[in-house]
């Protein structure tokens, strides 16, 4: 029978999910949440819903779990606004992500022809942009919205996909922004925020961040332009008699914009520094940086000048060395080893991604529905909050997927002995009997 152990992760997980049953309005929807997370977290090799249900210990009928996903009248974000609401890490870097789901075929919700950070190329996927929190232990994940291309908004296409006439096209950083404002809505505490150069890109998300008082590390292409230190302006000189003289300042003579791999190309050698920084638990790494202050260029378009940042510099020890470019929102005293660890926060987003796809199937999802998408998502994000609960209690500490499957493993087994005695009669009286060979 069921091990003590088993039997106590069990009851773990039904007080977790407990926390969200009043999210949803029934009895059938509530049974629904307990199959759909134990099924995220069961032994199945795949995460599609018809797999999932063949290995649950209680599975009810695969069209009450198939209509619980993709047609019962629950909000996913009611889930999430609870989820960010009770985990228990409060205060951390919030990591910004687009991450890719591959597809094979046109007919999920979403799929299109765009690059993703996953194949590390343009190919047929799915895009979602993530918000994750790390507090330098542990990574949650607080929320998640799906890309949908403006090929995705046309009047077929919603249909398709059943798209609510509500949404509407959005870019990536203007979903990141939501994200982030949805996590400080629910009273977590962000202290700095990460993210590539998708976002970092960026010159609205950069100077929300700078409005919100929030540091930031966020990587950039090598093409955007930057100012080096604070661009010297010149204000016009009344003249008599010439009409309303100019309001507006000019830059001062000789001063340019440059791209920031032109900058970091005339920095001297010597002012390349090696550090070296580790990944949480991770062998260490190391690298050649260089960071300079510089004011991001975009905004003079506008004759404003955005506020001085730094502009790290990373490159690669390797014969072919390759240069990444982050601007960083630190204090002018902040240390040259302070913006390297910031930047190389990110990293935990990678890790998460490689549980969360890898082992609870975030992207196994093969439903056509935009509402199912979400659902699928924020169920597999409550089963990896769990874990990280679990991963708390100190003898959990360690806890690995390979255990989970384990105890799921011994859940199923009990169930099938107690819904089949004639097979438990048989085994007892087999285990009796001396075989001779």
């Amino acid at each position: 029978m069921i091990n003590h152990g088993a039997r106590a992760w069990l009851t773990r997980l039904a007080k977790w999910l407990a926390t969200f049953e009043d999210c949803f309005s029934h009895r059938a929807q509530r049974g629904g949440l307990h199959r759909y997370v134990q099924g995220v977290l069961n032994d199945s090799r795949r995460k599609s819903m018809e797999a999932m249900w063949a290995r649950l210990s209680d599975p009810g009928s695969y069209q009450a779990l198939q209509y619980f996903i993709s047609e019962a009248s629950w909000n996913a974000e009611a889930v999430w606004r609870r989820l960010r609401a009770v985990i228990p890490a409060r205060s951390g870097v919030l990591v910004l992500d687009g991450t890719g789901f591959p597809k094979q075929g046109t007919a999920s919700v979403g799929v299109a022809r765009q690059y993703s950070g996953t194949l590390g190329k343009v190919g047929n996927c799915q895009v979602a942009v993530t918000a994750a929190l790390w507090t330098g232990v542990q990574a949650w994940l607080l929320g998640a919205q799906l890309y949908l291309p403006k090929s995705w908004v046309t009047p077929d296409q919603r249909r398709r996909g059943r798209i609510p006439v509500t949404i509407r096209f959005q870019e990536k950083w203007r979903q990141a922004l939501t994200l982030l404002r949805q996590v400080r809505a629910s009273g977590i505490t962000v202290t700095a925020v990460v993210a590539d150069a998708e976002f970092g890109d960026c010159t609205t998300l950069r100077r929300t961040l700078h409005r919100w008082g929030l540091p930031y590390a966020l990587g950039v292409s090598a093409t955007v332009n930057v100012f080096p230190g604070t661009p010297r302006l010149q204000w016009p000189t009344p003249r008599p008699g010439l009409g309303r003289p100019r309001s507006r300042p000019a830059l001062a003579a000789g001063v340019t914009a440059c791209a920031v791999r032109d900058l970091a190309a005339h920095a001297p050698p010597r002012a390349w520094r090696v550090v070296t920084w580790r990944n949480g638990a991770n062998a260490p790494w190391r690298a050649r940086f260089w960071a300079c202050r510089v004011t991001p260029a975009h905004d003079w378009r506008d004759r404003r000048v955005a506020p001085e940042v730094w502009l790290l510099c990373q490159r690669d020890l390797g014969d072919t060395p390759e240069t990444k470019y982050y601007l960083v929102h630190l204090p002018l005293t902040a240390s040259l080893k302070a913006l390297v660890r910031l930047t190389h926060q990110r990293w935990a987003i990678e890790q998460q991604y490689a549980e969360l796809k890898t082992e609870l199937g975030l992207d196994h999802f093969e439903g056509r529905s935009f509402h199912g998408w979400h659902r699928h998502v924020v169920l597999t994000a409550l089963a990896y909050a769990f874990l990280q609960r679990e991963r708390q209690r100190r003898s959990n500490h360690g806890l690995t997927f390979p255990q989970v499957r384990a105890v799921m493993t011994d859940v199923l087994t009990a169930y099938y002995f107690i819904t089949h005695p004639r097979y438990l009669d048989l085994m007892l009286k087999l285990k009796d009997i001396e075989l001779r060979i």
